[in-house]
């Protein structure tokens, strides 16, 4: 499925090699401020070429919006209700580099599993199963964001780990400063000089990454089946390269006692927040933490075995642009899928008590 989202509804279109990538957001309520340098500013963070430690492919990544929006006060752009349409055009596009691969299947990526759903398979990057697909993505995210301002809610990340290299503490600002998004400035040297030494070996590296959802107050989220933290993992797990999502506690918590899990309440709030800000499937007001897991990056640059499309052995190895580390750049993608999730959800809450239509039209 190319679409995302109920109320709020994200459809994404391109290809890595096409003549770019877009999205289509339906259901953008009429009258939000369109801060055209904030979405450049998020596109930005995901941008290609940004540093030393992603892919060398250097895109501009600049968005361009179609539709859905008019003049406002001075030079601002007000949304108008209609769909915003947002176009990226590619323009590094490198498509003589994957000319070994027309035949071949790369390990780990999609190219095995899509040939035989498909029976076709663009081979340049990996056509609509490239990475490349979330610059949309983070685009609709910067939308999305621009919405949750509204309510003062705000959905911030950070990386957390780089293969075994953990965070032992968590600074969201100093992550917006850090070249590889580290949540621990003490850890960040580490954890750079392991992407450093991956990529001389031309391998890559694991990494994970923090989410925090804070200021949603608490009821929002569609139970039974749409619930927030429903939708949160697997809008997470729709990202390439995520194999796995934690909330609160997450894992950790099937190690303990319901004594040692439960957040007590007391009057002034929630004395702990092992459950992520969400209980029931539904926002208690506390911030929602997250955590994705991504895997390294599968084209690396070392011989590996696999099989042709007519299914004989042979031996591949791969050339072009990659990322030794892709949860660097992943970060801000888990970012952007969050807010849509929480903006969808707000959205279709405005109905869930007869009073939220008296204030409207009474």
């Amino acid at each position: 499925m190319n679409s995302f989202g109920t109320r709020f509804a994200l459809t994404t279109f391109g290809e890595s090699h096409g003549a770019g990538i877009g999205c289509v957001i339906d259901g953008v309520p009429a009258g939000l401020l369109i801060d055209t340098a904030f979405v450049q500013s998020e596109l930005d963070r995901r941008r290609p070429g940004g540093n030393r430690f992603g892919t060398t492919r250097n895109e501009p990544d600049t968005a361009e919006i179609l539709s859905g929006v008019f003049e406002g006060a001075g030079a601002e752009l007000i949304s108008t209700g209609a769909p915003i349409a947002m176009l990226i055009r590619n323009s590094a596009a490198k498509s003589g580099d994957y000319d070994n691969l027309r035949e071949v299947f790369r390990p780990s990526h999609a190219d095995f599993s899509w040939f035989a759903k498909y029976g076709v398979r663009d081979h340049r990057g990996g056509g609509r199963t490239s990475a490349r697909e979330t610059a949309a993505r983070v685009a609709a995210g910067a939308i999305a964001k621009l919405l949750l301002r509204e309510v003062g809610a705000k959905v911030e990340s950070g990386v957390f780990a780089v293969g075994g290299i953990s965070a032992q503490k968590e600074d969201f600002e100093f992550a917006k400063t850090s070249e590889i998004f580290a949540l621990d400035c003490d850890q960040e040297a580490a954890q750079k000089e392991l992407i450093e030494r991956v990529r001389s070996a031309h391998d890559s590296i694991g990494a994970a990454v923090k989410v925090r959802i804070s200021g949603l107050k608490a009821g929002v989220g569609e139970p039974l089946y749409g619930k927030l933290d429903a939708q949160l993992a697997a809008a997470l797990m729709g990202i390439n390269a995520v194999k796995a999502v934690e909330i609160g506690a997450g894992a950790a918590a099937s190690g303990l006692r319901g004594s040692e899990n439960n957040d007590p309440i007391t009057k002034n709030g929630f004395a702990s927040n092992n459950a992520g800000g969400i209980l029931g499937g539904v926002s208690t007001g506390q911030p929602i933490t997250l955590t994705a897991h991504f895997k390294p990056t599968p084209s690396i640059f070392l011989p590996q075995q696999t099989i042709n499309t007519v299914g004989d052995e042979v031996e591949l190895l791969i050339k072009g642009r990659h990322d030794p580390c892709v949860g660097i750049r992943g970060a801000v993608v888990c970012e952007a899928m969050c807010a849509l999730v929480c903006a969808d959800l707000l959205l279709q809450n405005l109905g869930a008590r007869v009073e939220h239509l008296r204030t409207i039209y009474a």
